[in-house]
């Protein structure tokens, strides 16, 4: 008997294939638009949380002041070398630290400059940030001790400065600094952020304080927790040692901020999470239009078939079987809008995934769902109409022209 209706409901889409095809119009865009909106979403939160590993394993950044803002840290004193040092001595659960400070500078090369961020640091920086060099070398104890003119460049800096050239050996005038460029660094791309991770020059912490800043200040401390260590018990070690150091009394706030780059993390694809979930909901409104749809079209081929309908019942069939037919038609509709939705939305994915700049994510539970969700609203929507049918008393449809 169903075998028999998936037939029938066959032939009759046939029969019309314009007018079924405008009818499943409504399923596909509705089925397409969940599917895009979630391959999407999850896609743009698989990039942020992506993007906060590249700045480095269970980083914790150090900053003046109580607030990450321009001019937070103008009332905080700043760091110092020693403290960066306590922080790898004291907190048992630390990896690696790097005490930098950060400056923005043009930088030029022969007829190019470039205005980038120059970063004094040491080799930690490479650490704690998971930074490779694509070429060249870290900086010797000697650089480090001496306050040597030598810098490692990011991929930005390269392009604007040297084009396609091989930077290594060359010169790059900061200031009145003239530094060596010894290394290049891997590129990362923008951050979570929006900022430009490749447009930086980093050379010694003693260099920077020397020759361009003039004074011996620390601005910025990165700390790596050791895997499997808790970044919530850091965190407060870190705050006992510096609050020691830095004289805070127990009655007075501190003058500096720790943050733990997990939480920035879990907030960015939160946000995310959300945002995809909201334009998911919007979008699945455009399957109970579909459904309308659907709805009002089987009303319509009720009204038409009426004499079928009649002379089907006089010679014995049943109310079932008539229900049934009907039922089949509207979710055969609705399944086959169900398909091409599927088929739009995953060739539509990876191409907008490629436009935006975001991984493609197959999530096969999300198109099993739009499917099924699909096929659900043919029957709900087709249940009415064929109820319609089935109740038609056979000598009245017989009488219809």
């Amino acid at each position: 008997m169903f075998w028999n209706a998936l037939l029938l409901a066959l032939r009759e889409i046939r029969r019309n294939v314009l007018r079924s095809a405008l009818t499943i119009l409504g399923i596909v865009i509705g089925v397409a638009a969940v599917i895009i909106m979630v391959t999407l979403g999850d896609g743009a939160t698989r990039q942020v949380s992506s993007q906060i590993e590249s700045l480095g394993s269970n980083l914790l950044m150090i900053r003046m002041g109580q607030h990450m803002g321009p001019g937070s840290s103008s009332s905080a004193p700043p760091f110092s070398l020693d403290d960066a040092v306590a922080v790898g001595r004291d907190v048992p659960s630390v990896r690696a630290v790097a005490a930098s400070a950060s400056q923005s500078l043009t930088a030029i090369a022969g007829n190019s400059n470039w205005s980038t961020s120059v970063t004094g640091t040491d080799n930690a920086f490479f650490t704690v940030r998971n930074w490779m060099l694509e070429s060249g070398r870290q900086f010797s104890d000697s650089d480090l001790s001496g306050g040597r003119a030598v810098c490692v460049i990011g991929s930005t800096v390269r392009r604007e400065l040297f084009g396609s050239q091989d930077p290594l050996g060359e010169k790059i005038r900061l200031k009145t600094l003239s530094c060596q460029v010894i290394g290049l660094l891997q590129s990362k791309g923008q951050s979570s952020m929006g900022s430009d991770q490749d447009d930086l020059i980093v050379m010694p912490l003693r260099t920077l304080q020397r020759r361009i800043t003039g004074n011996q200040d620390v601005t910025l401390i990165q700390v790596s927790i050791r895997d499997g260590e808790s970044t919530e018990r850091a965190k407060a070690d870190l705050e006992r040692v510096l609050r020691e150091r830095r004289r805070i009394q127990s009655s007075e706030q501190d003058n500096f901020t720790v943050r733990d780059m997990k939480e920035i993390a879990t907030m960015l694809t939160g946000t995310t999470q959300v945002l995809t979930a909201l334009l998911t909901a919007v979008a699945a409104v455009s399957l109970l239009v579909g459904g309308i749809g659907i709805m009002n079209i089987m009303l319509v081929s009720v009204t038409e078939r009426t004499r079928e309908i009649g002379i089907r019942l006089a010679i014995g069939a049943l109310e079932r079987e008539v229900l049934l037919q009907f039922l089949v038609e509207a979710v055969v509709l609705s399944s086959l809008g169900g398909l091409f939705g599927i088929a739009l939305a995953l060739s539509a994915s990876v191409g907008l995934a490629g436009l935006l700049g975001v991984p493609f994510v197959f999530n096969g539970g999300v198109v099993l769902l739009a499917f099924g969700f699909a096929a659900a609203v043919g029957v709900i929507f087709g249940y009415f109409p064929a109820r319609r049918a089935a109740q038609l008393d056979p000598i009245e449809a017989l009488r219809r022209e």
